[in-house]
């Protein structure tokens, strides 16, 4: 097979996986129902190429949303210099919320998707873990009033509440609208995040 015809294959493979993100990139931006057809109807191929250059739902969105997310010491630069960690909590979890909100067209199917395929699970991108290390950084020091374990705690208690699982809860099962959802959860953060300091002080 001559070395023209190879290339022009990997560059057809390439337009076509660039097309299949793009389309989901747009679907996402409608804030509609993200599934596997869907974006495939809009990319103008089969669903089964969709599924050829991506073995899951999952995946693909997880490639997609990886540029719609600032990484944690950007996502904080407003609150990079505060050494307070309620301050610096209740920033990530409005941070992430609100992203959540933005994009929860794909929020939702990824959730969906990890539900019923557990296995798929590690493909959700865990924007939450980075930011919470993030925000409590200045907890991560051996003279800080949080023991190790303790620190530990707190982070698995806050991946609770700083979540997409916990916004859709509050919107859609206790009937708060999205503001009101993200306050909750944003106080709720500071609360533990308080507690856990003033406990070990």
């Amino acid at each position: 097979m001559s070395t023209d015809l190879l290339t022009g294959r990997a560059n057809q493979k390439r337009r076509t996986r660039t097309a299949i993100v793009g389309a989901a990139r747009d679907l996402i931006g409608t804030g509609g129902e993200i599934t596997m057809a869907a974006v495939a109807k809009s990319a103008l191929v089969s669903e089964a190429t969709a599924y050829r250059y991506f073995p899951d739902l999952p995946s693909l969105l997880r490639e997609t949303l990886a540029s719609a997310w600032p990484s944690p010491a950007q996502a904080m630069e407003p609150v990079a210099h505060s050494a307070d960690p309620a301050d610096r909590v209740g920033y990530a979890a409005e941070f992430l919320l609100r992203g959540v909100l933005r994009n929860q067209g794909a929020v939702r199917a990824m959730i969906s998707a990890t539900i019923t395929r557990p296995e798929t699970a590690p493909a959700r991108p865990g924007v939450r873990f980075g930011l919470i290390d993030y925000a409590l950084a200045p907890l991560d020091d051996p003279h800080a009033p949080v023991s190790h374990e303790d620190l530990a705690q707190l982070k698995r208690d806050l991946a609770v509440v700083v979540s997409a699982e916990a916004l859709f809860i509050l919107t859609d099962l206790c009937g708060l609208s999205p503001d009101d959802a993200i306050a909750s959860a944003v106080r709720t953060a500071r609360t533990l995040t308080t507690a856990a300091t003033q406990a070990n002080a």
